[in-house]
């Protein structure tokens, strides 16, 4: 053999050597089965990347190609892929969520109680939280519940997402807000949510979906900002959450301002912490707008820095974040303008987005442990 047959040789076992031993780590969960049981393991270090992909008005157009033409445009796979289920639609979104698994990806499920046409700032509809409390949607539910069991594979489901606002018709707001209730010693709203998220977590965990992880997830700041609408009031309690999860987002609409990234979440991340030490933390919705520089104050952090931070901060600065899913979404608004917070709004933020990403501490493959089977 030359000699420079056996230097190639002899470079290329030393390669193989060392990526063995990079993947000895790993080498447990390439052996699990995705379709077996399994469970999503958190990362010890490092954070789950993942995105919501603009799936339509009704958030629940999942196909393969979008997601493949956002992953490279971006330059890596999501390890989580969010999508809704809104009630009204009265079912189960298999279809989508088997699209997901099949890819790789963990669902994150947004389990609205919503009727059509899904306006907001309208209050309660035929899903009010009185009615779901009353029972009557309880075939419903444990329906969700049985084909949630059967689907098998693990999932992410927020029940009523950010609470805290009043966009919402689940809004702790339409349901007595600031009245205080001396019986359950919290306030009426808040009370009724909890009582709701309860009580539906409840009806499908009866049903045998243990396969579900269920996120609790809030506005990053109330709106009223006011001590009984925070998220401790409407917290249903460590044994019906797995997951706390927050929306940051920036500048969406063009007359707003963009804070930065601490302003966002130092407060916020402290306020989850409080709620529970060891659960961990979801930036379950993150985006903001790009907008003309005529529209901006002058100190404005601009799309592309305001993306490089929370990329850098959200796994340096807050150790208990462990996923961060953006909100790559664009619409119109009645003025005819539009508030573009997809990643790709320009050159520049995308490619603050694919760099940021490129860091190996933000985990695009999910790590899965496989689940013992039940004595006998």
């Amino acid at each position: 053999m030359p000699i420079d047959a056996v230097f190639r040789a002899t470079i290329a076992l030393i390669g193989l050597s060392l990526a063995l031993m990079g993947c000895r780590e790993h080498a447990a969960v390439a052996q699990v089965d995705p379709n077996g049981p399994v469970e999503l393991v958190i990362p010890e270090h490092g954070a789950y990347t993942g995105a919501f992909m603009d799936f339509g008005d009704e958030e629940d157009d999942v196909t393969l190609e979008t997601i493949e033409d956002i992953e490279q445009m971006v330059g890596k796979h999501q390890a989580i892929i969010a999508s809704s289920s809104y009630w009204g639609e009265q079912n189960f979104p298999v279809d989508n969520l088997n699209v997901l698994w099949r890819h790789g990806s963990l669902p994150l499920v947004f389990w609205s109680p919503w009727d059509k046409p899904y306006e907001e700032d309208h209050g309660p509809d035929k899903f009010s939280l009185t009615e779901i409390l009353a029972g009557k949607w309880d075939a419903y539910i444990d329906k969700w519940g049985d084909a949630a069991r059967d689907f098998g594979h693990p999932l992410i489901v927020v029940f009523g997402v950010e609470m805290n606002g009043t966009w919402f018709p689940w809004s702790g707001a339409y349901y007595g807000g600031a009245q205080w209730d001396p019986e359950r010693k919290n306030w009426k709203g808040p009370e009724t949510f909890r009582a709701a998220y309860r009580y539906v977590v409840d009806h499908v965990r009866a049903r045998g979906a243990s396969n579900i992880k269920w996120m609790f997830h809030t506005n990053n700041y109330p709106y009223p900002y006011e001590t009984w609408n925070c998220a401790p009031a409407y917290y249903p309690g460590s044994d019906y959450v797995d997951w706390l999860g927050l929306s940051v987002y920036g500048q969406q609409y063009k007359d707003e301002p963009n804070p930065d990234i601490p302003s966002l979440v130092d407060w916020p991340y402290q306020e989850m912490s409080k709620l529970d030490p060891n659960k961990p933390i979801m930036i379950a919705e993150w985006a903001t707008g790009e907008f003309p520089l005529a529209s901006a104050e002058p100190s404005a952090l601009h799309k592309p820095e305001w993306i490089k931070q929370g990329l850098k901060l959200f796994r340096t600065r807050y150790p208990r974040i462990k996923a961060a899913v953006y909100w790559h979404e664009r619409w119109q608004n009645a003025d005819g303008s539009y508030s573009n917070l997809r990643v790709n709004s320009s050159v520049e933020s995308l490619n603050a987005y694919r760099e940021g990403l490129a860091h190996p501490d933000w985990l695009g493959d999910l790590i899965l442990r496989a689940i013992p089977s039940p004595k006998q």
